[in-house]
């Protein structure tokens, strides 16, 4: 029987955090073992909030180490750059030809972004487009997407209905909505979702003196450290049952309901498992930055991949479109 594709992205908008890794990176890891698995770094993305190419190679190469430390394997999935199958741009394009207006003027996500200070540039606003073109490029069947996304699965499912309609049932594949139910909300240290738009975030290779600080200052109430405690109302407690096995998450929230227990204790625990946790990841991630052109590889690699099989979906559309190219990619 023939493996589902899973397709998923991640944008390259700066350092991971705790949030990113439980919300979508925890789950991108152990997909890779049910499916063909393409994953991409969404560069193209980028571009519509970053101006500084510096900054998104950076970004690019951070979140590359990061996913190969906290074990996504290149030989069980397809890891590549949005930017080396130029087909997606290609794909967008038509698909654009096809979109009304009106429809990108619903997007939820475009409406959320400019309330939060984004620019409401045109690549914002066409974003759902883009990202029909990256889902739909490579006859995608599954694509895990949080509560947030699902206006914007719906409208790639539309947009190739409309494709299909228009040149052919046959050209593009309508991918199921898999929405994933995430973990429960991911707090930062300020006690809003963990985001790196709030500054409020705990990255997953942060570790010394620089995790400790900000470990030491998320935010708690002023209950005594005598007095009993709800750990269901606390950040610290929140972060801890991510990490901790349930006899440890059972024994520190029985602490918290004892009294005697500050939130100064639950932050050293805190501190404690989050080193644990992603100690081997450390490791692997400093002796994998030391390896370029293994990276080089597994990009260039995943890179070639996705661009036979975005060859595959492309080459029957621009036929079917009555566009033609004298040359190979």
């Amino acid at each position: 029987m023939k493996k589902k594709t899973i397709l998923s992205g991640i944008q390259p908008s700066g350092k991971l955090h705790i949030g990113n890794y439980f919300g979508a990176m925890k789950q991108h890891i152990e997909m890779q073992e049910k499916g063909d698995a393409f994953y991409f770094l969404a560069n193209y993305h980028s571009l519509t909030s970053i101006t500084d190419g510096d900054r998104i190679n950076e970004n690019t190469m951070d979140v590359v180490l990061d996913y190969l430390a906290l074990g996504l394997d290149p030989e069980k999935c397809t890891f590549f750059a949005q930017s080396d199958v130029p087909q997606t741009t290609e794909l967008a394009w038509i698909l654009g030809t096809l979109t009304p207006v009106s429809l990108m003027e619903k997007g939820v996500a475009y409406k959320d972004k400019v309330a939060n200070g984004l620019s409401p540039n045109i690549g914002l606003f066409t974003y759902p487009i883009l990202q029909a073109a990256d889902i739909l490029i490579y006859h995608s069947d599954i694509v895990p997407v949080g509560e947030d996304q699902k206006q914007n699965i719906e409208i790639c499912r539309d947009l190739a209905g409309k494709l299909n309609r228009a040149y052919g049932d046959d050209l593009l594949k309508i991918p199921e909505e898999h929405i994933v139910k995430s973990v429960a909300t991911v707090p930062g240290t300020d006690g809003r979702k963990m985001s790196k738009s709030y500054g409020n975030t705990i990255n997953i290779f942060d570790e010394g003196k620089t995790l400790k600080k900000k470990v030491m200052s998320i935010e708690t109430d002023s209950t005594p450290l005598e007095e009993p405690k709800n750990p269901e109302t606390c950040n610290v407690f929140a972060l801890i049952k991510l990490l901790a096995d349930k006899p440890l998450r059972e024994d520190i929230a029985e602490k918290y309901r004892e009294g005697g227990y500050g939130y100064g204790h639950a932050k050293k625990q805190l501190l404690k498992l989050i080193d644990e946790y992603f100690e081997e990841a450390r490791e692997r991630r400093k002796m994998f930055a030391e390896d370029q052109s293994y990276i080089n590889d597994v990009l260039q690699t995943g890179g070639s991949r996705a661009r036979e099989r975005a060859e595959e979906v492309m080459e029957p559309i621009r036929s079917a479109t009555g566009l033609f190219r004298s040359f190979e990619y």
